[in-house]
């Protein structure tokens, strides 16, 4: 990641190019939920009339007395106020959370957590929970794509800014990506609170919310999602979500042009070999592509 990508980011400036890259860096979750925190916070208000007053107080009238403007001083007060505030909210936060775990792209990870419970991170994802705290609370945050086996015992919550699923004893797979959220039992039973509303997923359901259209499937009970074989597995879902997990999944840079990308997609491409996962993403989709070394072009058929 380069160095100015985080004030780039701050700013809002960063290219499309520039962001994939920065979240899949290994600090992203952790600027993301410092970013939570301080969008939730607010400077103090500053009463600029009654400072201005109790200095006149404290100050005796010698001579003629000159009378300076605190007005101008008022942004940069509220302004250093909020800077406390945000250190300050970033501070609790990072100590609250003492494990953070990241994955490249083309990279998984097998986590076991203290309770024996087993994760499975995908490519570029993030996952961050309080070892010191786990044997009170197994509460963990996840950013990206994970598959859970969970050691039975107390309430296991998995957080994410899309939704917060939580089980006693299960297994089962989240993705939360940007305008993509998809909860799938495999074993047990699933609760899963989105905005205050509450949907229970026994084993063999899948819940899949694209872009706030919520949609019910059904998978393999016992089973377990297809990236663990080295698959990814699609279905009516729009292509640039699926272009992206390509993305992540093979770490070349995919750039597109005159094409759909909200048409829907049903298929699975393989993780660990780019030549027939091109060719089972473009076929179906009747797109063409065109691979140069870390790059790959995806345009429409008709398309000079």
């Amino acid at each position: 990641m380069q160095e100015n990508h985080l004030s780039k980011w701050i700013d809002q400036e960063l290219t499309e190019a520039e962001l994939k890259e920065f979240k899949a860096s290994e600090g992203y979750a952790t600027y993301e939920k410092i970013k939570a925190v301080s969008d939730r916070l607010s400077a103090p208000d500053f009463d600029t009339d009654q400072a201005f007053a109790a200095i006149r107080q404290r100050t005796a009238p010698v001579a003629e007395t000159k009378v300076f403007s605190l007005r101008p001083y008022t942004r940069f007060l509220k302004v250093a106020a909020a800077i406390v505030l945000l250190i300050s909210g970033a501070f609790v936060y990072l100590n609250s959370l003492n494990t953070h775990i990241a994955t490249q792209f083309a990279e998984n990870k097998t986590i076991t957590l203290p309770d024996n419970s087993n994760v499975i991170l995908n490519a570029g994802s993030q996952l961050s929970y309080d070892e010191d705290q786990w044997d009170t609370e197994r509460n963990l945050t996840l950013s990206g794509e994970a598959f859970f086996k969970v050691a039975k015992g107390k309430k296991f919550t998995v957080a994410t800014d899309a939704g917060t699923v939580t089980v006693l004893g299960t297994q089962f797979n989240v993705v939360q990506r940007e305008g993509y959220f998809k909860v799938s039992c495999y074993e047990g039973l699933v609760s899963v609170s989105i905005a205050g509303e509450e949907t229970r997923l026994p084993a063999g359901k899948t819940l899949t919310i694209i872009r706030g259209a919520v949609s019910a499937a059904s998978v393999t009970k016992n089973g377990k999602p297809s990236w663990i074989d080295k698959e990814s597995t699609f279905q009516s879902v729009p292509l640039r979500f699926v272009l992206d997990e390509f993305e992540r999944q093979h770490n070349v840079e995919v750039v597109t042009k005159a094409i759909d990308l909200d048409k829907v997609y049903t298929g699975t491409f393989s993780n660990d070999n780019t030549e027939l996962a091109l060719k089972s993403i473009s076929i179906p989709s009747q797109i063409k592509f065109k691979f140069e070394g870390n790059k790959v072009l995806f345009y429409a058929q008709n398309t000079p």
